[in-house]
């Protein structure tokens, strides 16, 4: 048996320089940007194979089908950060009852999102304000995808889970897996068959299927990761205890896609449907630029959870200085390559559409302007969350989409018009950033995280 040298091995409980904590981090980072890739990759074929109606369709139902599946996301970060405080305590067996839990209790919470969302997808549609131009389309794309639900929940919580088990880079490779089976599906379903919105939404459902059922394979055998699945009994106080902490990561779902169903109305009032078709491009682009600084979120959570459970408050404060300093500096670098790329971009989904294309590309330049903060604010939200603090990771989460964002999308285009509604979210990135420093700057006191050298 070879072994490796000590100095490759990366474990929670190092000590992280910046090339430390980037290499560990980097396969989350990678992850999420493809995942985000292979969702805009439905997109571009609908767009152009079916058109800029039916890319209006998926858009308008996208906010709802977001919300139904955010559960896996909830039960990933609340769980994960749960998880890898008790392993930082040295409570192996624990952690992974703990483990388990999360994955039978987000399948079962899957499978009823799948039932409710089918039967009333014609009324979430009417109410997400669906003109009759999109509306058959929003309910087919939304129905087909909402049968994958449970599958989707699992993807969500083991992408977060992987880092836990200090396995990022087998979950990057089933990220990559899931993500070509996406891309290669949609090039047949779309592109060759031109199944239309239908075939985007089985191309989206399979890869699903791959993202969820291949982890779960993996730690229901034997492993020799940090964690292992087994059939145990829920105890509803343990999964109460990890939705609470991870209902910020729920909440900022929930309230972004209410915030997405604000836009849309807002926009089929001062653009029509070309303003939602205009929003979807730049919410896909948001998704692939802003990757990076979500991933290092995932990949850095179980690191800070588990130096918390052991007490470590002096790697705390290395662990946050670095992770902030790297969130703003990567946030700059986002918007000034976004600025360089607007137009080549939106010329992918739209340069079919002249018209749609200057709206398009004006948008971006305003709305860029919130990927300066976008990834600090976002961070402080996961690093209360790996406190185990859901209840302020929440309200930063909360203030910043359903509060800030919401105030911002309603009032702003009573004053700037339509480009009130794509200046919105950078307004509501600088209050949120005000609001995370005060509460990591009042909090200190319990944590001790800002200490001196």
């Amino acid at each position: 048996m070879i072994l490796r040298k000590e100095k490759d091995v990366i474990q929670l409980s190092d000590h992280f320089d910046y090339k430390r904590l980037l290499r560990y981090c980097f396969p989350s980072m990678t992850m999420v940007v493809f995942t985000s890739i292979y969702g805009v990759v439905d997109g571009l074929f609908v767009s152009n194979f079916v058109g800029k109606n039916a890319f209006a369709a998926i858009n308008i139902v996208m906010p709802a089908l977001m919300i139904l599946g955010a559960l896996g996301l909830m039960f990933g970060s609340g769980g994960t950060a749960l998880v890898a405080k008790t392993l930082g305590e040295k409570k192996n067996d624990l952690a992974n009852k703990y483990f388990s839990m999360m994955i039978e209790f987000a399948v079962l919470l899957g499978l009823t999102a799948t039932l409710i969302g089918f039967v009333f997808m014609p009324n979430i549609v009417d109410a997400l304000g669906a003109s009759a131009l999109i509306r058959d389309e929003a309910v087919l794309y939304g129905r087909v995808v909402i049968l994958f639900t449970a599958t989707a929940d699992l993807q969500f919580v083991f992408q977060s889970f992987m880092t836990a088990a200090e396995k990022p880079r087998l979950g990057l490779r089933i990220t990559v897996a899931a993500g070509l089976t996406n891309m290669i599906l949609d090039a047949v379903f779309v592109g060759v068959l031109r199944w239309g919105v239908t075939g985007a939404a089985l191309a989206t459902g399979f890869s699903q299927i791959v993202g969820g059922v291949i982890p779960l394979i993996y730690f229901a055998s034997e492993n020799d990761s940090l964690l292992r699945f087994s059939f145990t009994k829920i105890e509803i106080d343990v999964v109460g205890k990890a939705a609470f902490n991870g209902m910020s990561e729920l909440m900022a779902n929930i309230a972004t896609s209410l915030v997405s169903m604000v836009y849309n109305k807002q926009l089929m009032n001062y653009a029509q449907e070309n303003g939602v078709a205009a929003y979807g491009v730049i919410m896909y682009v948001q998704f692939v630029f802003l990757g990076m600084l979500f991933g290092y979120t995932f990949g850095s959570s179980p690191i800070i959870s588990y130096h918390y459970g052991a007490g470590n408050t002096k790697e705390l404060n290395n662990l946050m200085k670095r992770s902030f300093i790297l969130e703003y500096t990567g946030g700059v670098m986002m918007f000034v390559m976004a600025q360089l790329l607007a137009r080549p971009i939106a010329s992918l989904f739209v340069g079919y559409d002249a018209e749609l294309l200057e709206m398009t590309v004006g948008a971006f330049r305003i709305f860029l302007f919130a990927f300066i903060l976008a990834g600090g604010n976002l961070f402080a939200s996961s690093f209360f969350t790996a406190l185990n603090n859901g209840p302020i990771s929440a309200v930063i989460s909360f203030m910043r989409t359903l509060v800030f964002e919401l105030l911002s999308v309603v009032l702003l285009p009573i004053i700037f018009g339509v480009n009130g509604i794509w200046g919105a979210v950078a307004v509501a990135e600088v209050a949120s950033c005000i609001l995370s420093w005060a509460f990591l700057f009042t909090q200190n006191k319990k944590y001790h995280y800002l200490i001196s050298k």
